[in-house]
């Protein structure tokens, strides 16, 4: 098999392939460019593997004018700079000994002995510089029927790294066949080992969950996860089973995935501390859960929350509580965001000041919106 996409014929990369091939040495991409390439999917980062050591990739690419940088030579990787794109360029390697992230490893000689480091077999598909497929663990057969499966021994492969775990179940929402399941011997492995993600950092589990919750639709994959128990170890408390009836909400209205969205709908503990979100986003969930449990309308929704945080929350009721959207919310959020409040704090001064000032605008605020924005300055100051 042979790729023809753009990416293998970029002006760009075929500077960085042609600074290693012509010494003499290997230049294959590799991984998620390879993959998303024979999906048709976007291609976004470019990983280059060779045979040449990481001294000798820099040698190479600064006799051909292009800019190394060693971001991470201790393991044998070098990003070569060409045209402002930035290409990473890792020798072959193999692990010696693994401690969680902080793998002992040594370079290797061909793809194979590189492609048993990795985590999943359509993550070890290579292509060469003319876009010939190099598969040497029969991960294109595993891309094609949309199975995700562990390199070798899935064991294995999580000790190595508990975060595999999770991205075998983020993995599967993406490029999963959603009817054929996920694969029983991984699923086996990361419910056997889940309690290792206890171990991880809260940020790589945040950033991990996050992209899951963002695929097109994760509720199969969260659903694996909880039947596992491994969302019970990165969210303790968190319920999917609304999730499938959100997407299908958010397809029904032309919404697009969002996953700080979804995971508001989840439940649980406090995912801020959990997952150690941004403070935009911990705001965000606190501002949607908060208002699940609420009686206003669209409209006042619109008015209080903005359009997006409104029908954000809307959509979540919906999911939640099995209740069909009110009738043209959309409309109604749009007006009530158009609002504005005919008073200011100086039309109750010099009568009212301080806290008691405050009170009284929230109060009157409060009956403004309640009318249905109809009341009057003159009305509510009579």
């Amino acid at each position: 098999m042979r790729l023809t996409e753009p990416w293998i014929t970029a002006p760009e990369t075929q500077a960085v392939c042609a600074a290693l091939t012509a010494a003499g040495y290997q230049a294959l991409f590799v991984g998620g460019c390879v993959r998303n390439a024979l999906l048709g999917a976007e291609v976004n980062d470019i990983d280059i593997s060779t045979d040449a050591r990481p001294e000798r990739v820099i040698e190479l690419a600064e006799a051909a004018g292009l800019k190394p940088v060693p971001t991470g030579i201790e393991h044998g990787t070098v990003t070569v700079v060409s045209g402002h794109v930035p290409h990473e360029v890792t020798t072959f390697r193999r692990d010696v000994e693994t401690f969680g992230r902080h793998a002992v490893v040594a370079y290797a000689d061909s793809a194979e002995e590189d492609a048993h480091r990795r985590d999943f077999t359509m993550n070890a598909l290579y292509a060469t510089p003319g876009g010939e497929i190099v598969d040497p663990l029969g991960g294109l057969a595993d891309l094609r029927a949309r199975r995700v499966r562990f390199i070798d021994d899935a064991e294995e492969r999580i000790k190595e790294d508990y975060l595999r775990i999770l991205r075998f179940f983020r993995f599967h929402a993406w490029y999963g066949d959603p009817e054929g399941g996920l694969d029983p011997d991984g699923l086996a492995a990361c419910a056997a080992f889940s309690a290792g993600l206890e171990t991880l950092s809260k940020e790589r589990i945040g950033a991990e969950l996050k992209k899951l919750l963002s695929a097109p639709d994760p509720a199969p994959a969260v659903a694996a996860m909880a039947q596992a128990g491994v969302l019970a170890h990165v969210l303790p408390g968190a319920d999917a089973r609304a999730l499938p009836v959100l997407v299908h909400l958010e397809r029904d209205e032309g919404v697009a995935p969002d996953g700080i969205r979804r995971l508001a709908l989840l439940g649980g503990e406090d995912p801020a501390g959990h997952l150690r979100l941004s403070r935009a986003e911990a705001r965000r969930v606190a501002t949607l859960r908060d208002g699940l449990g609420g009686g206003e309308g669209p409209a006042a929704l619109g008015y209080l929350l903005g359009e997006e945080a409104a029908r954000d929350l809307l959509l979540l009721r919906a999911a939640l509580f099995e209740t069909p959207l009110p009738q043209g919310w959309r409309v109604q959020i749009a007006h009530g965001a158009a609002q504005v409040f005919p008073l200011r704090a100086a039309d109750l001064m010099p009568g009212l000041e301080g806290p008691a000032l405050g009170a009284r605008m929230k109060e009157l605020e409060a009956r403004w919106v309640a009318s249905g924005f109809a009341l009057t300055k003159s009305q509510l100051l009579g």
